[in-house]
């Protein structure tokens, strides 16, 4: 047995956690609560923050506190067109506009939406990165379900009674940019986490990676590998059920609708 292989380094070691020290904190929606539920709460935007190893913006909003006297700061993701002093309304009776809160139930068909609950209250999950959005499908009421199309072009079905913010999210085309240098990814990175430079197995020695060795940098076995294999023989395409090049139209669910 060689070495430890980097994929079982991962796991354990405390090197590949998150950067999280300059980060400004958990990016959320309110909690659910009565108002929101049966009408509206009013927020004022504070200020919009830049998230280190996170490419969109971030907007610090202030909510009053229905039950003591004092307000509470909420950070959530900035959506296009947010500026410093505008009004975000959250519930069930709030208008649609870009920003604002609601219930699926109370948006129509077609809307653009981001920062989208899977469960109801667990504050967003769907389509939280730059630029990105979902579309609100169909309503089934009597289901109590809508569905959505995520950025990945995948369908979702969720409950009617999940949150989401209205609008896409800021900072989008971000990526249209090349870093061009080895300096920017160099930086991108160190705020994210120890995910670069990635070295190929093959380039490797054969200690230290099951593809390394060899006259020529070649595999030199099948890159496909089995789901109950053991740790360190567990790189390439894991439990594959299929592999090569995706050939022919793909047929995607937008087509069956």
């Amino acid at each position: 047995m060689g070495k430890y292989v980097q994929a079982q380094r991962r796991g354990k070691s405390p090197i590949f956690k998150s950067h999280v020290r300059t980060r400004k904190g958990a990016v959320k929606l309110r909690t659910i609560d009565y108002a929101e539920r049966r009408g509206y709460v009013r927020g004022v935007i504070k200020e919009i923050l830049h998230d280190p190893g996170r490419g969109a913006p971030v907007a610090k909003i202030q909510f009053l506190n229905a039950y003591r006297y004092k307000r509470d700061t909420e950070l959530m993701v900035a959506t296009e067109g947010m500026y410093t002093g505008q009004f975000i309304y959250c519930g069930k009776k709030a208008t649609l506009t870009c920003g604002n809160v609601l219930p699926l139930k109370q948006v129509p068909e077609g809307t653009i939406v981001c920062n989208v609950e899977a469960r109801v209250g667990d504050r967003g999950a769907f389509a939280r990165g730059s630029g990105c959005f979902a579309v609100v499908i169909s309503h089934d009421d009597d289901k109590g379900t809508t569905r959505l199309r995520l950025p990945s072009g995948g369908k979702k079905t969720v409950s009617s009674e999940v949150r989401a913010q209205i609008g896409v999210v800021a900072g989008g085309g971000r990526t249209d940019k090349p870093l061009l240098k080895a300096g920017r990814a160099y930086h991108k990175y160190a705020v994210k986490r120890n995910s670069w430079p990635k070295i190929r197995g093959v380039a490797k020695n054969p200690v230290e990676h099951p593809f390394g060795g060899g006259n020529h940098q070649h595999i030199g076995r099948p890159s496909t590998v089995s789901k109950e294999a053991p740790a360190g023989r567990k790189v390439g395409l894991i439990g594959a059920r299929r592999t090569g090049r995706l050939r022919g139209v793909k047929k995607l669910g937008q087509d069956k609708d």
